[in-house]
């Protein structure tokens, strides 16, 4: 099966919060996309792995993505190593996908750092012929993404991409609080970062700033680790 979009979270939600506009934008426009998720959450202060699970799911529904596949990697311990690279290099092979969505390098929580660098590397690997792959019971053939672009998480950064997706900030939000033990607090659950008030309007006024920056009204940001380019001058109206 192949896909347009290929985009990896360390945790459930990660992809939700980073780039959920703009998965949402891109399966409105009938590109098919895809979710990996490295761990199930399973440190999480509040929540399950099973509720978390069932949150996933829910959330990539509402923002149309076509499945989503847990790789089991333990969570605050991810590990850019061989073992887990060949996994991250049997799924991209697998769904061959044009454009990776793939965490920030630079973040609060160690793992969102770690598995960029994993994922960068293993779709570097992905496209050498002489490393044998199987998936599946089948022999992969080599296939390496031309666009693997971070997303912003906690940290703030300079961005290389500015997207609009004015039209789905609405969507985006519904996706993150579908996350309920994560970010909505009540008297069962202890305080985190991501569950403060400050955090829920942190989703609409970051986007609403980098809007700004491109005369629209929400935007989410990206880094890419390689030069950028295009095809057509007006391709960056």
């Amino acid at each position: 099966m192949k896909v347009d979009i290929l985009a990896f979270g360390a945790h459930p939600d990660d992809v939700e919060m980073g780039c959920g506009g703009t998965i949402a934008k891109s399966t409105s426009q009938g590109k098919t996309v895809g979710i990996i998720d490295l761990t199930r959450g399973e440190l999480g202060t509040n929540g399950s792995v099973e509720i978390r699970d069932k949150e996933a799911s829910s959330a990539a529904s509402i923002i149309g993505a076509k499945f989503r596949i847990n790789l089991g990697f333990e969570d605050g311990f991810i590990f850019n190593n061989k073992e887990n690279q060949i996994e991250v290099i049997k799924v991209i092979r697998h769904y061959k996908p044009d454009i990776i969505l793939s965490p920030t390098k630079l973040d609060r929580h160690s793992d969102h750092g770690k598995a960029s660098d994993l994922i960068y590397e293993a779709a570097f690997l992905s496209g050498l012929s002489k490393l044998k792959t199987e998936f599946e019971g089948s022999i992969q053939a080599p296939w390496r993404p031309r666009v693997n672009l971070n997303y912003e998480q906690w940290n703030d950064f300079k961005p290389d991409v500015l997207i609009d997706i004015s039209e789905f900030i609405e969507i985006k939000k519904n996706a993150i609080l579908a996350f309920k033990s994560q970010v909505l607090k009540d008297s069962s659950t202890e305080s985190t970062k991501i569950n403060s008030d400050n955090f829920i309007e942190s989703i609409k006024y970051r986007a609403k700033n980098y809007g700004r920056l491109i005369d629209k009204d929400y935007a989410e940001a990206f880094q890419s680790r390689k030069n950028i380019a295009v095809n057509n001058i007006f391709d960056l109206l």
